[in-house]
């Protein structure tokens, strides 16, 4: 179990501003708890333990990591063109993966999926206070049109593509990239791992 030495009052309310819901803690000793995915982040006089099957859940905010940079790594899938469809996304600092995520979105084809991917990472490194993401992906129509390289004819496209823009938008600084497959398998992975979980 982590653990993370701070002051219990500052750690509260960088959870509160990220939207988790704090409650009273369970015993004498513990002045609060809060749950956020599949973690939870248990308050004591002078650290925060957290708790569950992914940590990470809650980790960065705890230690205020916010305000830094992260790379972002996104992928969709689709089994059919249109078929069924997931999508996996990875958040990454200089201390490790800090969150990931994974989903079945329904039938629908791989752009879409693709848009959906980079949208939730996007929005997971926003709701982490990131201030700079640096966003990786093995799309390269996604990548190209998302940076106006390539023209969004599809109207389905163009609309994920200006949501996508005001995402990036609410960073300082945002780069955006089209990489091998091979440098973005861990979000390949979660992609995949969801459509064979179905």
């Amino acid at each position: 179990m982590p653990s993370v030495e701070c002051d219990p009052d500052v750690a509260r309310e960088r959870l509160e501003a990220a939207g988790v819901a704090v409650e009273a803690g369970n015993t004498d000793y513990e002045r609060w708890r809060a749950e956020r995915g599949e973690a939870t982040a248990v308050a004591y006089d002078d650290k925060v333990v957290v708790q569950g099957s992914r940590p990470t859940d809650l980790l960065a905010l705890l230690r205020g990591d916010g305000g830094g940079r992260a790379h972002v790594y996104f992928d969709g899938a689709s089994r059919g063109n249109p078929g069924p469809a997931a999508i996996g996304w990875v958040i990454v600092t200089s201390d490790g993966i800090v969150a990931e995520g994974s989903d079945r979105i329904g039938e629908t084809t791989n752009n879409r999926a693709e848009y959906e991917a980079l949208k939730r990472g996007l929005s997971a490194a926003r709701d982490y206070g990131f201030d700079e993401v640096d966003v990786r992906g093995d799309s390269q129509l996604i990548v190209r049109q998302v940076k106006g390289e390539y023209d969004t004819n599809n109207p389905e496209l163009r609309e994920r593509r200006v949501r996508v823009l005001e995402l990036l938008d609410s960073f300082e600084r945002w780069s955006l990239e089209h990489v091998p497959r091979a440098v973005n398998d861990r979000a390949d992975s979660l992609a995949n791992e969801a459509l064979d979980d179905a």
